[in-house]
């Protein structure tokens, strides 16, 4: 697990994606790992921001980000995304602080938790996982009559991991070559397999049209399909 960071920390980052009118990625490397990290950031109906998963940007694109809205939720998905959160807490100290409940202990011991189960708006929810112990959860945001879903380590596409390190977390089960619960999403994040698959075809929707997770490739054609095909394998 990553050392959570002290101070605003920014390491070499993409630029911002703007996928929809209230939905924008930030993909970066992962530290001293074979794969990359996403940051997904939600526009409320209330012009406030909620950043998933928050990773440290440049001074231009922090502009462009508070230009957008004001950050006024930070959702640390689970006990081992808690690098950036304390210094995004202290960057924006009126910013709450979500947490799913079963990770609710771990995340405070970087940084105080105000929500377990945040109730946004109609078209961004948060949702805590059934199956998980209440480990992990999922963002849906809606618009344009489409939805997109971001997770965090409940589900994977790492299609590339470079290097010996990649080559070790492929032997690991990291690696994939579709979307997929993984064997470390079943081991550490899966605890009821039944109830898992269940809120997975639940989240296939006939809207779906994209899913973006924390670590992997996002998909971006034939979600709903993809989705129910790695609740099937579970």
């Amino acid at each position: 697990m990553a050392k959570p960071f002290e101070t605003w920390t920014v390491f070499p980052h993409g630029p911002i994606e703007k996928l929809r009118d209230n939905l924008w990625r930030v993909e970066a490397p992962f530290p001293g790992a074979p794969f990359n990290r996403e940051m997904h950031v939600a526009k409320l109906k209330d012009g406030s921001l909620v950043i998933h998963n928050g990773i440290a940007l440049n001074d231009d694109e922090m502009k462009e980000l508070e230009a957008w809205g004001t950050p006024a939720w930070l959702i640390v998905p689970n006990g081992g995304h808690r690098m950036d959160s304390r210094i995004w807490k202290q960057r924006y100290p009126n910013l709450k602080v979500v947490a799913p409940p079963g990770s609710k202990a771990k995340v405070e011991e970087i940084v105080k938790v105000d929500e377990t189960k945040p109730d946004f708006d109609d078209t961004v929810r948060y949702e805590v996982l059934d199956g998980t112990k209440e480990r992990e959860g999922v963002l849906r945001v809606v618009g344009d009559g489409k939805s997109n879903l971001v997770f965090c380590d409940g589900i994977m596409n790492n299609r590339k991991l470079a290097g010996f390190g990649g080559f070790m977390m492929g032997l690991a089960g990291f690696k994939s070559d579709a979307l997929k619960v993984t064997r470390p999403s079943r081991m550490f994040i899966v605890a009821d397999k039944k109830a898992y698959r269940a809120h997975l075809e639940r989240l296939a929707t006939d809207d779906l049209a994209r899913i973006d997770m924390a670590h992997g490739e996002p998909v971006t054609e034939g979600a709903q399909a993809a989705l129910r095909h790695a609740a099937s394998e579970l």
